[in-house]
């Protein structure tokens, strides 16, 4: 008898580490509000860096109108990948070996990914289709799985995210065989595509939906971070580039202006933009998510940029793609950055602030391109960016100075 009782109480123990380390998916609508980001989405987020690295080189290698459409296309595919896997963990992950195990299998298709970024718009484009295909396959059977314990209000959220998320899955393995060029329209019509019906869904939920889909602490964390590690690695593009050239005075102060240009788009962006909360509202939630993806992309393609320029140090001008890459790139994080502010509480609480430095921001974003087109010597591009960099800051300087002078 007692051996009976010691069976079921080891029975009972096992049951309960087991659901301890294998839970069900969260359900709907019970995520906690505010939540510390973990090690292994931290690990996830730098997986996909990496291929956002990938992209960037070869956007260096390739720095024409044709590289420049490949990298976009294939940016955003990885983008919305990412949101895709951080949205579903935000919404039913657990702390848990479940949760590590699903993100270890997107971190491994990941890598696959990654290894066929390089020759994606030919040789290994067929590889790279068939490699994402899987990974939204994996992301649709977990919105799958998570969907069953949905209570009535939040199913048709739910079954769009399946069928959104599969419908990619299908489409990018269907456009393996397509030849390189019409493969990779396709993958930017998935893009687009996918970016639009989120989009709907976004802006049609109803409140207990729009509940569920909010923009949380831990979500704000992680594309806060995202933009760092994609900061992070227009340091590395010009270590790089210094590293594989004899160095001048001319080049080492080209590569140190190029860092510094990266240093005034994150000033730019937490000054104005990063860690704050949107407004509680679907089209605002929509501006803060979507205004990530040119934000992010733009800074990798300045990194890109950087290299070229750290190349031509010495040229009398700046070679038309790479100058074009680099102050577009600074008019769109500039841009991307304002449209994250107008969703924003501080966008109406702070009018007097953000309003000017709306349109002074757009300003200088022209200018960017202005100086684009008149491609002066890299180093003279580089300070000039620069300058142009700083105009935004120094008008929120002034701004808190007459506000303070005002109070006392």
């Amino acid at each position: 008898m007692q051996d009976v009782s010691g069976a079921a109480d080891r029975r009972t123990r096992w049951a309960q580490v087991r659901r301890r380390l294998w839970q069900p998916p969260r359900a709907h609508g019970e995520q906690p509000r505010e939540r510390v980001v973990g090690p292994i989405e931290l690990f996830y987020d730098l997986a996909v860096v990496v291929l956002v690295a990938q992209a960037a080189h070869h956007l260096a290698l390739h720095l024409t109108w044709s590289g420049l459409g490949d990298y976009v296309v294939v940016f955003t595919l990885v983008w919305i990948a990412w949101t895709n896997g951080s949205l579903h963990h935000e919404l039913h992950g657990h702390e848990d070996a479940r949760a590590r195990s699903t993100f270890l299998l997107q971190i491994l298709i990941l890598v696959t990914m990654g290894a066929m970024i390089p020759e994606a718009d030919g040789a290994r484009g067929a590889a790279f289709a068939v490699s994402a295909a899987v990974l939204f396959a994996v992301l649709a059977g977990l919105w799958l799985l998570a969907a069953r314990g949905d209570s009535p209000e939040y199913r048709r959220s739910s079954r769009l995210f399946v069928s959104g998320t599969a419908a990619c899955a299908v489409l990018l393995a269907a456009s393996a065989p397509l030849p390189a060029g019409d493969r990779m329209l396709a993958w930017g019509l998935i893009d687009a595509a996918y970016l639009t019906g989120f989009a709907v869904l976004l802006l049609t939920a109803v409140p207990e939906q729009l509940a569920a889909l909010s923009v949380t602490d831990a979500l704000i964390e992680r594309f806060g971070l995202l933009a760092i590690i994609v900061l992070g690695e227009t340091l590395t593009n010009v270590t790089a580039g210094l590293a594989q050239r004899p160095i001048s005075t001319l080049t080492l102060a080209v590569g140190l202006v190029a860092v510094v240009v990266g240093f005034g788009a994150w000033w730019t962006y937490f000054d104005f933009a990063g860690h704050r909360e949107p407004r509680p509202t679907s089209s605002a939630d929509l501006r803060w998510m979507f205004g990530h993806l040119p934000l992010t992309a733009s800074i990798a393609a300045m990194g890109a940029a950087m290299v070229s320029l750290v190349d031509h140090a010495g040229d009398g001008r700046t070679p038309a793609a790479t100058a074009w890459v680099l102050c577009s790139g600074a008019a769109a994080a500039l841009s991307s950055t304002m449209l994250i502010a107008s969703s924003l509480q501080a966008w109406r609480e702070e009018r007097a602030l953000y309003r000017p430095l709306t349109w002074t921001s757009l300003g200088v974003a022209l200018a960017c391109l202005a100086l684009a087109a008149v491609r002066p010597a890299p180093i003279v591009l580089g300070i000039v960016l620069v300058l142009l960099l700083s105009i935004p800051w120094v008008l929120a300087v002034r701004h808190r100075i007459v506000t303070a002078d005002d109070v006392d």
